[in-house]
């Protein structure tokens, strides 16, 4: 899995957002927008305005942002390991492929994040419309784009789908498939609730990212699972 993260980050990379032209991903991202408007639900903006204000609640976010997504899903990866080894194949696999096809997304629809659209900077949109903040920048957290070369050599532009919300969703079904205890129920479906809260409050996604996320991740639990199933069958006929 930590080798396939290394492989899945340089290629993730390559798509960095000096090699997309900032246009093509201010195009896809009003696209986003107007589909948005068109179903009522753009509502992005709004919420993160409700919260400029709360500078340790953002902070709190921002931190929840970059840190959660990594640390939840290698404990998860982990527990399943050691408790549930019979099930773990399946379940990688599918997190692994959710994670593959996730990269489809980001090289064939660069989408412009909400915290870049009224940037006037070298990867941003400039548009007065839409004052989205990137509270990372702005509140403070554990790490920020305002780096130069972390703007170059990074792909901030890999927005749709959400791998955020899709690891989450993944974490959730996983945990839920094998904890029995309401609480413990309660909190793996919180948690991509939690996480869909994170990525829109902090500027870093629209909600339909996490549709999109949710696309990628039922296709890559059917994927996951037929090809951990042939791989199975294949280990027994050669046994």
């Amino acid at each position: 899995v930590l080798t396939f993260y290394v492989v899945y980050s340089w290629s993730r990379n390559q798509f960095g957002s000096a090699t997309v032209q900032p246009d093509e991903a201010l195009r896809n991202a009003v696209r986003v927008i107007d589909l948005e408007k068109a179903l009522g639900l753009f509502q992005e903006l709004r919420i993160q305005e409700w919260f400029l204000d709360w500078t340790f609640f953002l902070q709190f976010w921002n931190l929840f942002y970059g840190t959660a997504h990594f640390a939840v899903t290698i404990f998860t990866l982990a527990w399943l390991y050691r408790r549930y080894p019979v099930l773990y194949p399946r379940l990688r696999s599918s997190f692994l492929c959710t994670t593959g096809l996730a990269l489809v997304g980001f090289s064939l629809f660069p989408l412009m994040p909400p915290r870049l659209l009224a940037d006037c900077g070298e990867f941003g949109g400039c548009l007065a419309a839409y004052p989205f903040v990137d509270t990372l920048s702005e509140a403070g957290g554990l790490w920020s784009f305002d780096s130069g070369t972390m703007q170059k050599i990074s792909n901030q532009y890999a927005a749709m789908p959400s791998l955020h919300f899709a690891w989450a969703a993944w974490c959730a079904l996983a945990l839920y498939s094998v904890l029995r205890s309401p609480f413990t129920r309660a909190l793996a479906v919180a948690y991509p609730v939690a996480t869909l809260f994170a990525v829109i409050v902090t500027g870093n996604h629209y909600w339909i990212d996490a549709l999109g996320g949710v696309a990628v991740l039922g296709a890559g639990v059917l994927l996951g699972r037929t090809l951990a199933d042939a791989w199975h069958r294949w280990s027994f006929r050669n046994a």
